[in-house]
């Protein structure tokens, strides 16, 4: 799953972030984890996260054993958003940026 349109014009670093996120929204992921699915270096991915947390967009949740981040709800697609952000026509779009 992809972060909500309005949510994808930024850095490449921060919307890998906010999509991998968004693939785990109910248990979040952990500096590790992000790193491991977004490859890029750490002070890339640091960077990433201090913008997209100043922005609002990802909450870090620490109530457990282990830290980790989920994207805020408005970042993550209602059904009817998923259905129109998955098309091929889209996915095409975006990659060769048309």
């Amino acid at each position: 799953m992809r972060a909500k349109r309005e949510f994808r014009d930024r850095s490449a670093t921060e919307v890998a972030v906010l999509d991998a996120l968004v693939d785990r929204t109910e248990n979040g992921m952990t500096v590790f984890e992000l790193r491991a699915e977004v490859a890029v270096s750490i002070d890339d991915l640091e960077e990433a996260l201090a913008t997209l947390k100043d922005d609002g967009l990802i909450v870090i949740d620490n109530q457990t054993s282990r830290t980790v981040i989920k994207p805020d709800e408005r970042v993550v697609p209602d059904e009817n958003d998923l259905d129109e952000e998955d098309s091929l026509l889209e996915r095409l779009r975006e990659r060769f940026s048309l």
